[in-house]
Formats: structure tokens, sequence, C-alpha cells
């Protein structure tokens, strides 16, 4: 009986000193874009606006997917 407790106790501690460590982690390290990002996204951007940007609806994507399964013969 007291082994399952032990055990219990340990993944929690386990579980919560990992959480720690990546809360740390999450705190100290940010994320900032460069300018190959931002020109990727400006390229993108461009694109749509050449292109037009149409959201497809369910029977749309119904039409252009495969639906009906995979024939093996």
């Amino acid at each position: 009986m007291n082994t399952a407790i032990l055990g219990i106790v340990a993944l929690v501690v386990l579980a919560l000193v990992g959480w720690a460590i990546a809360e740390a982690k999450y705190k100290t390290i940010s994320y900032e874009r460069n300018a190959e990002e931002e020109a990727a996204e400006a390229h993108a951007a461009q694109l749509l606006h050449e292109n037009g940007y149409t959201e497809l609806g369910i029977k749309d994507v119904i039409k252009t997917i495969s639906t009906k399964g995979f024939s093996a013969v």
C-alpha cells in the first residue's frame, strides 16, 4: 500500500518539476521574427492579393478529396 502511494507521489513530483522547467524555459526564451520570415510572409500576402482568396465550403472540400476510400484491387 505504501509503495503505491509513494509511486503516485513521486509521479506527481516529477510532473511538477517538468512543468516548472517548461514554464521557466517559456519565460526566459523569447521569439523574434527575422527578415527572412517577414519577407516570406509578405510574399504570401502578395500572392493571395494577386490570385484572390476563396474559402472552400464543405461540399467543395468533399469534391477535392478522396472520400470514397482506397480500393486495393
